[in-house]
């Protein structure tokens, strides 16, 4: 068994700005910005407000540099099990502790409803069949993902799927912990509360999978 994701207490995070080339029109944002401070009654012109616009449209090119960009991409250059067949490298596997753990992967989103961050972290487990990825691949993989607007209930499947494509494992889980700002911040304003969803496929279906992987999930650190 391998589990990962811990550095001192603190999760992985991706910088989301080497993902790739961003595709947002920070032109427009700018000017949509612009209108947006003038809609509420500000002056977009004043000192404070100027730059607005443009670190704005900076930060939403980061925020949405998953758009476009095929998280599968990150899942190509795999290790075989086992077999020298392909032209990926053989390594034995003894089948001793069959799940890759990686926890405790931070991200950061924008719920695609009011347009809000939602930041937490992610929790992947897959029962490998003859094939293993670098574990910071995983990591990339949630980053492209949550790169784009986004329901936290959808970016869990998708990442489900992802695995499930890319490793073509026997199973997979993974479980997501997040806190949304439009909850925080907004309407009953539950500043403490977090949101789980899981997503699970193949063999770690099975409950009896699924509360072990859980439990690990809460081991202590160290």
């Amino acid at each position: 068994m391998f589990v990962a994701g811990e550095d001192h207490g603190r999760g992985i995070l991706i910088d989301t700005t080497k993902l790739a080339t961003p595709r947002v029109d920070t032109d427009r944002i700018r000017v949509a910005v612009g209108e947006l401070l003038a809609a509420i009654g500000e002056d977009p012109l004043r000192e404070g407000l100027r730059e607005t616009p443009n670190r704005v449209a900076q930060s939403y090119s980061e925020f949405f540099a998953g758009l476009g960009v095929d998280p599968l991409e990150h899942l190509q250059d795999v290790v075989a099990i086992g077999s020298a067949s392909g032209t990926a490298m053989a390594v034995p596997f003894t089948g001793l502790g069959d799940l890759v753990l990686l926890r405790e992967i931070e991200f950061r989103s924008m719920c695609e409803h009011h347009l809000l961050p939602f930041v937490g972290v992610a929790h992947l487990a897959y029962r490998p069949k003859d094939r293993l990825v670098g574990l910071g691949r995983l990591a990339r993989v949630v980053d492209t993902l949550a790169a784009r607007p986004q329901l936290q209930e959808r970016l869990t499947e998708q990442i489900a799927d992802a695995l499930e494509t890319g490793l073509a494992p026997s199973g997979v889980f993974v479980m997501l912990e997040a806190t949304h700002l439009c909850l925080a911040a907004r309407g009953t304003r539950q500043a403490r509360s977090t949101t789980v969803t899981t997503a699970a496929r193949g063999s770690l279906r099975e409950a009896s999978a699924r509360t072990e992987i859980i439990a690990m999930i809460g081991l202590p650190r160290g």
